[in-house]
Formats: structure tokens, sequence, C-alpha cells
């Protein structure tokens, strides 16, 4: 089933996602929900929290840089996921499903390794480097009820918000 995406400025976006105690049949129809959502909104990747779940669930499908991307090649579910090791800087110019027609350069961690749980509930440790890893923390950061564009500076996080309350004013009009 395809979820509606929450649209910045939806109040659940800074929401901070509760820890998945038990893998049941209610999580794994969410993951399922939310790859058929990530899927469908051309994204690479989703977390809960942006479809209105309270759960600490992101989904991802990066593609690498030498291939195009090829459905469910690359697919990963994150359950309870935190960030044990990060080194490095990079800047990227990030958007996201929740603020669309936006994007902004974001300064994130080059490298990481992540502690979570799949689908089964393994336990697993990620590493992950380039967009994959930019993907990863961009994912955690909606579990902890962040927006990339909080991760910018104060004048250009209020330049952000000002163009996207001008956009959704300017829909509004149009309707």
């Amino acid at each position: 089933m395809i979820l509606e995406i929450l649209k910045y400025p939806d109040p659940f976006l800074k929401t901070r996602a509760e820890k998945v105690e038990k893998i049941d049949d209610g999580i794994r129809a969410l993951v399922t929900d939310m790859v058929e959502t990530m899927y469908h909104a051309k994204g690479i990747g989703l977390a809960a929290t942006q479809v209105g779940a309270g759960k600490r669930v992101a989904v991802l499908d990066v593609p690498t840089d030498e291939e195009r991307r090829e459905r469910g090649k690359h697919l990963l579910t994150l359950i309870n996921p935190e960030i044990i090791l990060s080194e490095g800087s990079v800047v990227y110019e990030e958007g996201c499903l929740s603020i669309p027609g936006f994007t902004a350069d974001v300064t994130r961690a080059s490298k990481l390794v992540v502690r979570t749980l799949d689908i089964e509930g393994m336990e697993r440790e990620i590493t992950a480097e380039g967009l994959f890893a930019i993907a990863i923390q961009h994912e955690i950061d909606h579990l902890d009820g962040l927006l990339f564009i909080d991760r910018l500076s104060r004048l250009k996080r209020e330049m952000m918000k000002r163009k996207i309350r001008k956009s959704l004013e300017a829909e509004e009009r149009a309707l």
C-alpha cells in the first residue's frame, strides 16, 4: 500500500521515533508499505516518521555510482539504527521527499559504521561511505525529528523556510 508522505511543515516530522521493541507483522507490513512508497515517490530512502509512524524504522535503496538504479538491488531495512563510528566530512546537495522541490548543501560524515537490526531481527553492522553514508544519516535524522534544513546555518535555514512558505502559499492560491 502506498502511504502518504508527510510534507513540511507537518509537526509530526519533528517527532523523535520510538525504539522498536519487537519485529512483528505490524512492523513487517510497515516496512513493505514504506518500500512501495519510496519506490513510487522515486526516493532512495524513507523514514517511518515521514509516513506518520513513530517507530525507528527506515528503508533505503541507494544505487552505486557505477550503475543505473536497479530496483531492489541495494534495498536495506534499518530498525533501531545507531551510528557507532563516523569520520571525515563531505558536503552534498540533499533533497527530501518531505520537502519536494527544494535542495541545499549539507555537511555530513563521509564514512560511518551503523549498528542496526534487519527485518529478521538480526543485529548487523554496516559500513557506509559516499551517497550511501549520506542517505543513512539523512534517514536517521528523520527518526530523531530532524530535517535536512535543520542542518543548515540559521540564515540559510530561515531563507529556505521562507521560500518553502512562499511556495506553499502559491500552491494554495492556485487551488
